[in-house]
């Protein structure tokens, strides 16, 4: 494994343990894409650092488990928005 990608994957997997973000956010904090920072945190990780990678696990399976909860409550203020939106338009 290259050097570059042995680093990176420290760092990401640092910055997620620090911040507890999700994939999607520290992809775009660091600017590199969903799929290699999560390619990075779950396949490569442990063959640099298998402590960090376990505690890194940990964190990810964390959020898939709340995953669906999000995404309802994205949901609920998205079409609350768009009804207080119609609300005003008929006034």
């Amino acid at each position: 494994m290259h050097e570059t990608i042995r680093h990176r994957c420290i760092r990401l997997g640092e910055m997620v343990i620090e911040t507890k973000k999700t994939v999607r956010a520290i992809a775009s904090t660091t600017g590199h894409s969903k799929s290699t920072v999560h390619k990075d945190l779950t396949e490569r990780l442990h063959l640099v650092d298998p402590q960090l990678a376990k505690e890194v696990k940990e964190i990810l399976a964390y959020h898939k488990s709340v995953r669906h909860l999000r995404g309802g409550e994205a949901t609920k203020r998205k079409w609350k928005t768009k009804k207080e939106d119609r609300k005003g338009r008929d006034l």
